[in-house]
C-alpha cells in the first residue's frame, strides 16, 4: 500500500522573530470574536500531523498532550523534526502573548498525534491510529477532541481510514482536511486527495489574501469552504517562525475557528453540539466569493459576519423622525 504524505507544500520564507495577528487569522475575523468565544478555551484541537514544537515560546502551555505513532523515537517522544505541525498548530492555536504570534484560538489546547516522519510520510496504519487516538482521547479532567485536524493526504481511498474519520464524526467530532495542492487553477476539472474528499470530513480549499482561489487549490464536488493559504506566517521548528503556502495552511484557520465557533454557539443553546450542528454553525459564518462550489464550497470563513449581519439590520430597522 502506497503511503500517506503531506500535501506538498511551499516555504516562502523563514523568520527569526514575528510580532503580529498574522493577517489569516485577521482575514477570517477571528480577532473580532475572541471576546464572545473566549479566544476558544476549554476546547481541544488534535493536530494530526508531524508532531510540534512544543517548547516554541508561542506554544509553550498550548500542548495539553500527545502521542507519537511513528517510528522516529517512542510512543512519547511527538516532538517535530519537519517543521509542517509546528506550522499547523501555531495558526491554530498560538498564545497571543506580548511577542510572537496569534493563532485563531489563543485559549484552545492542542492534542498532537504525530503520524508523519521527518520526511512527512506515514504509513496508513499510523494515521488511522492517530484518528483512533484522537477520537477517543480524554483529558486529566475529562476534556474530549473537538476537532481534528489533518493537513495530510493521499491519493488511495482505504477503507480503515474512511472508518476511522466515520467513527470520529460519529463520535461528535468534525474533522477537518486540507483539499490537496494538485489543482490546475481550473475548477471545472477535479483533483482528489484523501481523507480530504470524503463527503463527511470539512474539505478546505485555500485562499489569498486578495480572496482568490490559489492556482494550487485542488477543486472538487465536496469541497466545503476556505481559508487563506497563501504566505501564510506562523510558528515553526527551533522556535522560529515561517511563511508557508498550501491548503495545508487553510486547514488549521478553520479548525481553529471550529473551537471559536463551539464556544459561541454551545452556551447560546447550552448545550453540546452534534458534528452536524456544528458544522452548520462554521458555514453560517462564510461569506461566497462568486467562484464555483467545486472551488470555494461555501465561501470563506467569516466569523464575525453574523454580528455585522445584526448591527445593519438594527440600522436598517431603526425608526427615522
Amino acid at each position: 500500500m502506497a503511503k500517506m504524505h503531506l500535501i506538498p507544500y511551499q516555504v516562502e520564507e523563514i523568520e527569526d522573530t514575528a510580532t503580529e495577528i498574522p493577517q489569516g487569522v485577521q482575514m477570517i475575523q477571528a480577532p473580532d470574536v475572541w471576546e464572545q468565544s473566549d479566544e476558544g478555551s476549554g476546547n481541544v484541537i488534535a493536530i494530526i500531523d508531524t508532531g510540534c514544537d512544543k517548547s516554541h515560546p508561542d506554544l509553550d502551555g498550548q500542548v495539553i498532550d500527545g502521542k507519537n505513532f511513528t517510528d522516529d523515537g517512542s510512543a512519547t517522544d511527538y516532538r517535530d523534526n519537519n517543521g509542517h505541525g509546528t506550522h499547523v498548530a501555531g495558526t491554530a492555536a498560538a498564545a497571543a502573548g506580548e511577542e510572537g504570534i496569534a493563532g485563531v484560538a489563543p485559549n484552545a489546547k492542542l492534542l498532537v498525534v504525530k503520524v508523519l516522519d521527518a520526511n512527512g510520510s506515514g504509513n496508513y496504519e499510523w494515521i488511522i491510529d492517530g484518528i483512533n487516538y484522537a477520537t477517543d482521547w480524554e483529558g486529566p479532567n475529562s476534556e474530549k477532541v473537538r476537532a481534528i485536524s489533518m493537513s495530510l493526504g493521499g491519493p488511495e481511498d482505504v477503507p480503515e481510514l474512511y472508518q476511522a474519520v466515520k467513527r470520529a464524526i460519529d463520535r461528535g467530532i468534525p474533522v477537518v482536511c486540507a483539499a490537496g495542492n494538485d489543482g490546475d487553477d481550473r475548477p471545472d476539472t477535479d483533483e482528489y486527495a484523501f481523507p480530504g474528499a470524503y463527503n463527511e470530513v470539512i474539505q478546505v480549499g485555500a485562499v489569498n489574501y486578495d480572496r482568490e482561489i490559489a492556482p494550487f487549490s485542488n477543486t472538487n464536488n465536496e469541497i466545503d469552504i476556505v481559508a487563506p493559504g497563501v504566505e501564510i506566517l506562523s510558528t515553526y521548528a527551533d522556535g522560529k517562525y515561517a511563511r508557508l503556502s498550501g491548503t495545508s495552511m487553510a486547514t488549521p484557520h478553520v479548525s481553529g475557528a471550529l473551537a471559536l465557533v463551539t464556544s459561541i454557539a454551545e452556551k447560546q443553546f447550552d448545550r453540546k453540539l452534534t458534528e452536524g450542528e456544528l458544522y452548520a454553525q462554521l458555514v453560517r459564518r462564510t461569506v461566497p466569493l462568486g467562484y464555483p462550489k467545486s472551488a470555494e464550497g461555501n465561501g470563506l470563513v467569516a466569523l464575525d459576519v453574523l454580528n455585522r449581519f445584526e448591527q445593519l439590520f438594527q440600522t436598517f430597522n431603526t425608526v427615522f423622525k
